[in-house]
């Protein structure tokens, strides 16, 4: 659960008529949304999550000197001069394998047959590679090592060297990846595949981190039909649960979606109700308007007054486009936030890149909460439109410093919005966009 409890700050600043900016909306979630407190997790339940402390190494990595060849590990004096003509005849004592616990040593004119990885032994000052060698077969250089189990009596005899090696050739040194008190990872570091080797690789099993948040994605609607069944007539398909909760997934939550909720306020605030028990936040879409059956909007406006004191949800309209209609406070004894959103599904998406996104990032603690942001060249076959007073977001593709609208402005059209991989931002004083106007992007999936 989020540390403090959200406080609707907008309701205490602006009246029922005041069209928010989508910067004061915007301010206003990340005001009142706080990181979640941190956890103890294992590693693999870490990935994702974000580190709330500095890591030192307790070991170095490699905690010893060891080869990285398969070779022999010998003295620097023996194998000096070695050629193919002239090769050194060096005494093999035996195997070093990788995590053998005791080691041979090696005197002068004696080598140890040595495996990647394994310890370099009491004696030895390098190691050569077992292709400059003959093997211990005496029939000229080799390819690589046998099986142990097929050849048993590599270990022993003797092993002509024909090339001479340095000291040190082919040894990892002690500490030469990270040494004892370095430190590993900072606080606030997203722990990703590299970052969970590196914890495993120092001896760490558990991190404290911030959780990824579990959010709730409730899209309401009595024609939204479940995919993979009949339409029926006036019926369509439910995509907006389905984009929103893997957009919830993408920005790094764990995300849960739940079915279509017909336009019934009790249902709808039952359904709520019953899944606060596994959110840190709640998303809704659709039933933020104006019309008769908006049922987020009835269900929600008076939730908290009495029993609940201190949650709410606010209802505003936005000077945007798409996506004019929004809902955000709290809900629930925990004060859960939550984000209520428009219905149609390019309204529904940007609001969520706007607005759910960054709200998702800040309760998981990371630094940078937003979508990179860049400025392009507009490439267009005509001038673009938008609506005084209100911010248009326009969907459109990015490549080498150009932008290209896709589709149109319509909120239902979701086949451009599958092909987007921008928004352009066009700013709330702005009519008309021509060709070759250098625009505002933020880029997706970045």
């Amino acid at each position: 659960m989020s540390s403090a409890a959200p406080h609707v700050t907008g309701q205490d600043h602006f009246g029922p008529d005041h069209l928010w900016s989508v910067d004061e909306h915007l301010e206003d979630i990340l005001a009142t949304v706080r990181p979640l407190e941190p956890i103890e997790l294992h590693l693999l339940d870490a990935q994702g999550c974000v580190l709330v402390e500095d890591i030192t190494v307790p070991v170095s990595l490699p905690p010893f000197d060891n080869s990285s060849m398969d070779g022999y590990a010998v003295r620097v004096a023996d194998v000096a001069g070695a050629s193919e003509e002239f090769p050194a005849a060096l005494e093999v004592v035996g195997d070093v394998a990788a995590g053998q616990a005791e080691l041979l040593h090696v005197g002068p004119g004696q080598a140890a047959r040595i495996m990647t990885g394994a310890p370099l032994p009491p004696g030895a000052e390098t190691v050569v590679p077992v292709e400059w060698t003959d093997g211990g077969l005496g029939e000229g250089p080799v390819r690589g090592m046998p099986a142990r189990s097929l050849g048993p009596e590599g270990a022993t005899g003797h092993v002509q060297v024909y090339r001479p090696a340095e000291a040190r050739a082919h040894v990892r040194a002690k500490g030469s990846d990270v040494r004892a008190g370095d430190r590993a990872l900072e606080a606030g570091t997203v722990l990703g595949p590299p970052q969970i080797a590196l914890l495993a690789a120092i001896g760490r099993g558990t991190v404290r981190v911030r959780p990824r948040p579990r959010v709730v994605v409730v899209s309401t609607g009595s024609e939204l039909v479940q995919p993979d069944t009949e339409l029926a007539t006036g019926q369509i398909y439910d995509s907006n649960s389905f984009a929103l909760t893997a957009a919830a997934r993408d920005a790094g939550a764990i995300a849960y979606r739940v079915g279509a909720v017909a336009d019934d306020a009790e249902t709808l605030r039952s359904t709520i109700e019953d899944q606060l028990v596994r959110a840190d936040l709640m998303v809704t879409t659709g039933g933020v308007s104006v019309g008769a059956y908006d049922v987020v909007k009835e269900a929600l406006s008076h939730v908290g007054d009495e029993d609940e004191p201190g949650s709410g949800i606010d209802f505003r309209k936005l000077a945007m486009q798409p996506g004019k209609p929004q809902g955000f406070g709290s809900i629930g004894p925990d004060h859960t936030p939550l984000l209520a959103l428009p219905g149609n599904p390019v309204s529904s998406y940007v609001s969520f890149e706007l607005f759910v996104r960054p709200a998702i990032r800040t309760l998981m603690g990371l630094r940078d909460v937003h979508r990179p942001t860049i400025r392009a060249t507009l490439t267009a076959d005509k001038a673009l439109t938008s609506p005084k007073g209100r911010r248009q977001f326009l969907r459109g593709t990015y490549a080498d410093g150009k932008v290209t609208p896709v589709g149109g402005a319509g909120s239902h059209l979701v086949a451009a919005l599958a092909h987007a991989d921008a928004l352009i931002a066009v700013p709330e004083d702005t009519v008309s966009v021509e060709p070759g106007t250098e625009v505002e992007v933020v880029l997706l999936g970045r």
